[in-house]
């Protein structure tokens, strides 16, 4: 995050949806050739990634009506096609593999159809943000009602009128659209950060900035040191390059200062990455003493501090940056507006150093020559006619609204926030575990974002990811109140 996320890839949600589980004793497949159908097409999908615990025989049968002897053969047929594995005295496991066949020989001909197939090794990418937002709490992204489509039409009419040849017909310049660039230099001000228009780049998302600075000051086998919780799409970009994660507790004010300071010491690692405003997914913001503290680590330990503002527009001017007290000295900043405008709209830029951003340059250029200079122009209009300032008030208040209701919700369902509600995400503590909740939710046709998905380390835990402008739905919270209770029940037993 996402994640979605995503993250990595977004697309705008689309009218797919997970549709909940119903066995039908007339059909005419066997009851657990029919649950075997429903596993499978999530393991394909990568609703279940590699590693995702099943429910136990007595928790499945009890939740879908049937016998233990069903479930158990639903599970023998998962086995023997290769998707699952039995770890003794631990359950059933997604087991872990490179080529998932497309088809199993029970291919489900009576199911809803699946979802589009996976681009992303995140289940928040693969999933969630191809639902139907209305049944997803976990999404990552603003549900489409909630963009200004006429916003969009109206710049990308304007541009058509006011391109010029060389926009049209060229590559654009490596650093991208040099108005873009100004408007951007004008907007990190407004934050207190202080970098000239050949100090940014712009990229394809924020998510191309932080792959590019992966590449550029990184080498496989370095040591990263990551927010615990975190963004999974983060986490697993890191993974594929090479690089060791050292996870650093997040709280409510920042990360755990102790920690981070003997995992530097004990690991010398080269980079932090981390969401200073609005962390995803627990929607804190580093406090200033925190912040000072991470900077002066840094200096001690000639640590390099990516700091990943994506959700800047969503956050009040003033809130602590570390780019804006460390004037991108040992900081790199990087932001987008894929989140805010559109995730159709992947337009993302970095902050730098003079030298630090001759070498992104580079690697842009050898890496994807430029940035398409028509959005970048694009989201420039937005920037110096102020229409994305006022999008974003508008946004502001009308989660503040969901935020509110989300936090009547969620309370009257037996939950809390860990953190003070704000931005887009909340971080909310059900009870149970969440991973076990997950496909119990799902059955019910609502995409959840448990706990383990923002854990470096895939630790299971009692927390999950909201987005309050997709969670405002009663029904949700009613059931997620009946099945949280239902997983109580069941672990009594």
């Amino acid at each position: 995050m996402d994640t979605s996320t995503a993250s990595a890839g977004l697309s705008a949600p689309s009218s797919a949806n997970v549709a909940p589980v119903v066995l039908s004793r007339n059909a005419s497949q066997p009851l657990a050739q029919q649950l075997a159908q429903r596993f499978a097409a999530r393991i394909q999908q990568r609703l279940l990634l590699p590693g995702a615990r099943l429910p136990s025989v007595r928790d499945c049968a009890r939740h879908h009506g049937v016998s233990p002897y069903t479930v158990v053969a639903a599970y023998d047929q998962l086995l023997a096609q290769g998707l699952l594995e039995a770890r003794k005295k631990r359950g059933f496991f997604v087991r872990e593999t490179r080529a998932l066949p497309t088809r199993t020989p029970f291919a489900p001909t009576e199911a809803p159809a699946p979802l589009p197939p996976p681009v992303d090794a995140s289940a928040l990418i693969r999933g969630m943000f191809q639902a139907d937002a209305r049944r997803s709490p976990g999404l990552g992204t603003l549900p489409a009602e909630w963009l200004d489509l006429a916003l969009l039409q109206s710049t990308l009419r304007r541009l058509a009128a006011q391109a010029d040849d060389a926009l049209l017909s060229g590559y654009g310049e490596p650093l991208g659209d040099e108005r873009l660039r100004r408007a951007l230099s004008r907007r990190l001000l407004d934050i207190a950060v202080q970098a000239g228009p050949e100090q940014i780049m712009s990229t394809v998302g924020a998510t191309h900035g932080l792959d590019l600075i992966t590449r550029s000051f990184l080498s496989p086998g370095d040591a990263v040191l990551v927010d615990d919780p975190g963004w999974a799409i983060e986490y697993a970009r890191l993974s594929q390059a090479g690089m060791r994660l050292l996870p650093v507790p997040r709280g409510a004010h920042g990360p755990d200062i102790a920690v981070m300071r003997r995992l530097i010491e004990e690991h010398r690692p080269r980079m932090y990455v981390t969401v200073s405003v609005l962390h995803n997914p627990t929607g804190a913001t580093l406090d200033l003493a925190h912040a000072h503290q991470v900077l002066q680590l840094a200096h001690e330990h000639d640590l390099l501090i990516v700091e990943d503002d994506t959700y800047a527009l969503f956050a009040p001017n003033h809130a602590p940056r570390l780019a804006a007290l460390d004037q991108l000295r040992r900081t790199i900043y990087v932001s987008g507006f894929s989140k805010m405008l559109s995730p159709a709209w992947r337009v993302g830029f970095v902050a730098a150093s003079p030298d630090r951003m001759a070498r992104l340059t580079e690697l842009k250029l050898v890496a994807s020559l430029t940035t398409s200079p028509l959005m970048d122009r694009a989201v420039a209009l937005c920037l110096e006619q102020g229409l994305l300032r006022k999008h974003a008030e508008r946004i502001g208040s009308r989660l503040e609204a969901a935020r509110q209701r989300c936090v009547r919700l969620a309370e009257a369902a037996g939950c809390r926030f860990v953190s003070t509600p704000a931005g887009l995400f909340g971080w909310v503590e059900v009870g149970v575990d969440t991973e076990r909740l997950a496909p119990m939710m799902m059955d019910q046709g609502w995409l959840i974002a448990p706990g383990i998905l923002f854990s470096p380390t895939r630790t299971p835990g009692t927390l999950m990811r909201i987005n309050f402008a997709t969670s405002q739905d009663p029904k949700f919270w009613q059931a997620l109140e009946k099945t949280r209770d239902q997983v109580r029940e069941a672990t009594r037993r």
